[in-house]
């Protein structure tokens, strides 16, 4: 992976070997429902520096509830291009004798992954990576592949890398979940999964980090928060269960970095803290809603805490402030540093953007800042993050549209509030994109999350329906598009040439 170091790339652990995982999104007939009955332990977990002899005990309290997930992608396939067939003189001669190889072709590949049963009437948590784009999901308990169960997605958050499974089914082994707030570096942990297809394994290591984030892992950005872990996760893991010594699940799963392919002793996994209320915010209210500031956070460096006269770097810099958002109105300004947030020290942007994520919009949150060397607190009645904060698979609608055309893209119309939150002015007209997949064509060629697509080949893009259709019906396999963007205090229009086919994804 780019980011971690050339040598070393980052794997989803949830793929088997050349599975291709397609970029497209899940509808279901699901709709708002009660949160599932879970079993939640947070009592402190006993550290005995004595080593033990056996795990047995905590492997038959777990893995009963890890399951097996097999999704099933429709994988388009660009056709060979034979040069002889491109010959006008060639064409001419044989008319329309040639092979129509120009035509699309699919085929079916399957791809494996891991989950954990939650509660005893058949949620289930995994990854969201490992049934991103299926058009269909079986779930099999345990080694039993012969007694597989049809899976609905319930809900998916890519900002966190979870979603949601239902199967229909009763009295089943529920694990107990944990506390992941409570997790100690050298905390023994086991990971259990099915890596590379040959069955449930259970390995064993310690936690080596956390709250590890800026790597971009599956495309996150802003909401990494992973557990680290030397113990052994491979393609197969995805969406699989990381319990301590007790057998509680304090972790999903996600992802290695390695550069062999296999584990190399450095697997991450989402916290079950934070999986678990967007579990129950996908369920109970039909997406995940998220706390929301209405600031430009930045990390406070040593040359700017010495420039504001302050003995250390802890807290997070208000670099901007949208206007008319919760922070303006409770009167924060620019430059002021956010030392605390709920009475919890805030150490840089990052830790202070997942404490705001972590509060319910509505709910009142105390910020304590500096400004201009004096102390100030305010009170902030925080509003709901706006943007792509994750889904119920039955709470689609109108206004938001995936553009299958121009792959891996995703966009949703403007309204009065997001033109505010964004500073859009009134007079740009266009849709704006939430959504980019890293491995697209329309990354290559520049397009960010945030992007206002005003124009596709010069034809205005009126809103999300009307986008979709100008890459649908497009008969060049470049797309033209005119870009709004901004950057900091500046607004700029540039143009960008994207490839309007779609891109064979390997795993």
């Amino acid at each position: 992976m780019k980011n971690l170091s050339q040598s070393v790339m980052g794997i989803v652990a949830g793929m088997l070997f050349g599975v291709a995982i397609l970029v497209s999104f899940h509808f279901n007939l699901f709709g708002k429902d009660v949160a599932p009955s879970i079993s939640v332990d947070s009592t402190p977990i006993v550290r005995d520096v004595k080593t033990g002899t056996s795990y047995a005990p905590i492997v038959k309290k777990a893995a009963p509830s890890v399951v097996n997930i097999y999704s099933t992608h429709t994988v388009h396939v660009r056709p060979m291009q034979d040069p002889f067939m491109n010959n006008p003189l060639f064409r001419q001669f044989f008319g329309d004798q040639l092979p129509q190889n120009n035509r699309d072709l699919t085929r079916k590949e399957q791809s494996l992954g891991s989950g954990v049963i939650v509660s005893a009437d058949g949620y289930i948590l995994t990854a969201n990576h490992v049934v991103y784009g299926a058009d269909e999901i079986k779930v099999a308990l345990g080694d039993n592949a012969d007694k597989k169960f049809t899976a609905k997605v319930i809900g998916t958050d890519p900002q966190t890398d979870v979603a949601i499974l239902k199967i229909d089914a009763t009295g089943l082994p529920a694990v107990t979940l944990g506390d992941s707030d409570q997790l100690e570096i050298g905390d023994v942990v086991l990971a259990v999964g099915n890596p590379f297809g040959v069955g449930q394994t259970v390995t064993k290591g310690i936690i080596s980090a956390l709250g590890r984030h800026g790597y971009g892992i599956n495309g996150i950005h802003g909401f990494e928060n992973f557990i680290q872990t030397d113990a052994a996760i491979n393609p197969g893991n995805s969406g699989g269960a990381l319990v301590d010594a007790d057998g509680r699940l304090i972790g999903i799963n996600t992802w290695i970095a390695t550069s062999s392919g296999g584990s190399e002793g450095v697997g991450f996994a989402v916290p079950i803290n934070m999986a678990r209320r967007v579990m129950n915010s996908l369920i109970t209210h039909g997406k995940v809603a998220r706390g929301y500031l209405g600031i430009h956070p930045q990390d406070l460096t040593a040359d700017l805490a010495k420039a504001f006269g302050l003995a250390n770097q802890g807290g997070a810099l208000v670099g901007g402030i949208f206007p008319n958002t919760p922070a303006a109105k409770a009167g924060v300004k620019s430059g002021d540093i956010i030392t605390e947030f709920n009475g919890k020290p805030v150490t840089d942007a990052h830790t202070l953007t997942l404490m705001v994520s972590d509060c319910a919009p509505g709910s009142d949150a105390t910020v304590k800042v500096i400004r201009k060397g004096a102390a100030k607190t305010f009170t902030v009645t925080l509003g709901e993050l706006p943007g792509e904060n994750g889904k119920n698979e039955g709470a689609q609608t109108s206004n938001s549209s995936t553009t299958d055309a121009l792959d891996g893209v995703t966009v949703t119309d403007l309204d009065s509030q997001m033109r505010d939150e964004l500073q859009i002015p009134a007079d740009i007209k266009g849709v704006i994109v939430t959504d980019v997949g890293e491995d697209s064509n329309a990354a290559d060629a520049g397009l960010q999350k945030g992007d206002v697509i005003v124009e596709i080949n010069q034809r205005p893009a009126a809103n999300s329906d009307e986008a979709k259709k100008l890459c649908n019906q497009a008969k060049t396999d470049r797309l033209l598009l005119e870009i709004w963007r901004r950057e900091g205090d500046m607004a700029t229009t540039t143009y960008l040439s994207v490839d309007n086919t779609k891109r064979d994804k390997e795993k």
